[in-house]
């Protein structure tokens, strides 16, 4: 069959190559992709959130299935615009989307399920919420309500850098704002943790730990992601189980007594205190870097997998695990998160060297004149599987080293509670 996969990052291109393994795929067609899809798939230039024009370019390539990648089209409805086309959509609907779409949703839902999570207040005037800053303990979490691509949230060691996170959020960094979160920190360690849903059956898809800051040590300002490592070393069948029970059984319950049934991918963020998970926020999708980290250890085949959610049949299928270890860094513009340059060659990356269980996925990279540019924040994605994290992390440092690319920088510090 042809498959389309919507979206232009590191994510994408991860998705685009596990699909290539499986015999059920013919050809993939990528809307708009980067320069890693174009070397596998047919990149096809067009506004994602552009649902008729997808729609139409699907039925002339003869796409039977679309999976979407980043969460924007998801929120925005577009599972409803083909549920009544003959093309399969994977993703969940605009109701469901909401737990990422909306953080307030997603605490609301929290509190009437008596999921765990933070303590919270929510404010819809910014005099409000600076009145209430100067009543709390510090350190305290400012999350911008709406979707922020991974950046909308601050962590604040005291009032000053609280006024400061509530203004620019209020202040239209992410766009229009109703209201604001704050939230009381939770002194844990953070943890990745991911299913996949048919709307009836849900089955774990694996653990990551997401290193969001920019900075070694996780320092410095929230980025989308600047590496990972799976699976998590938090991991354990007793956590799992309370996982399950007091957080991915009560939400799945509480969307559908608004009606319907959650399908697709679900990231939980957690943070582990004391082991006990309490939840830090929902991605509607997989996560980016950690889809890139988990795809490579699937052992089962991604398409049947994806297949089977389409078809409400995922109790039939068996998902299994490679026994590796996997680190991904990503490799970053200089200036990232804050401005950066773009257009950017990047030399010898055509020339590079890799071994089997070794990958190189793009994020913000295009072809022009048969160079490879960088065009976005967060370049390359370098990932190593190998039978412990040490060897993994240094072989993929070793590939950024032999790169050499002077217009960006990584950090050299991922995964390093486990190596």
């Amino acid at each position: 069959m042809n498959i389309g996969i919507i979206g232009s990052g590191g994510r994408e291109h991860s998705l685009c190559f596990k699909l290539k393994e499986s015999k059920l795929v013919k050809k993939i067609f990528c809307f708009p992709g980067n320069a890693g899809t174009e070397t596998i798939a047919e990149n096809i230039n067009l506004d994602i959130t552009d649902f008729e024009k997808i729609h139409k370019t699907c039925e002339q390539k003869k796409i039977e299935l679309v999976i979407v990648g980043p969460e924007k089209p998801l929120v925005d409805g577009i599972v409803e615009y083909f549920k009544n086309t003959k093309i399969k959509i994977f993703g969940p609907d605009k109701i469901s989307s909401q737990l990422e779409g909306s953080k307030t949703f997603t605490k609301k839902l929290c509190k009437k399920y008596k999921i765990p999570t933070s303590n919270f207040e929510i404010f819809n005037e910014e005099e409000l919420a600076l009145n209430y800053l100067s009543s709390i303990q510090y350190p305290i979490v400012v999350k911008a309500d709406g979707l922020a691509a991974g950046k909308g949230v601050y962590i604040c060691k005291n009032l000053d850098d609280a006024k400061k996170a509530v203004k620019e959020i209020f202040g239209g960094r992410f766009g229009k704002a109703d209201c604001v979160l704050i939230e009381e920190f939770l002194n844990g360690e953070e943890m990745s943790y991911f299913i996949i849903s048919d709307g009836e059956t849900h089955k774990f898809f694996q653990t990551a730990q997401d290193h969001k800051r920019v900075g070694e040590n996780d320092t410095g300002k929230n980025t989308g992601g600047m590496g990972a490592y799976s699976p998590s070393r938090l991991y354990t069948n007793d956590l799992d189980k309370k996982i399950n029970e007091k957080i991915i059984q009560p939400t799945l319950n509480g969307i559908k007594e608004l009606g319907s049934n959650y399908s697709g991918f679900l990231y939980i963020g957690l943070m582990i205190v004391k082991n006990e998970p309490y939840l830090i926020e929902f991605n509607v999708r997989m996560g980016d870097p950690e889809c890139q980290t988990i795809l490579p250890i699937l052992d089962t085949d991604l398409a049947e997998i994806i297949l089977a959610c389409c078809n409400k049949k995922l109790q039939d299928i068996d998902i299994k695990w490679k026994n590796k270890k996997s680190v991904c860094i990503v490799l970053c513009s200089n200036g990232y998160p804050e401005s950066y340059k773009k257009n950017i060659i990047i030399n010898g990356l055509k020339n590079l060297k890799i071994d089997r269980d070794e990958y190189i996925f793009h994020a913000g990279t295009a072809i022009k004149d048969d160079k490879y540019l960088a065009i976005g924040g967060r370049v390359l994605n370098i990932i190593v599987t190998t039978e412990n994290f040490k060897n993994s992390k240094d072989k993929a440092i070793k590939i950024l080293n032999d790169l050499d690319w002077k217009g960006g920088f990584f950090r050299k510090d991922i995964a390093y509670k486990v190596t």
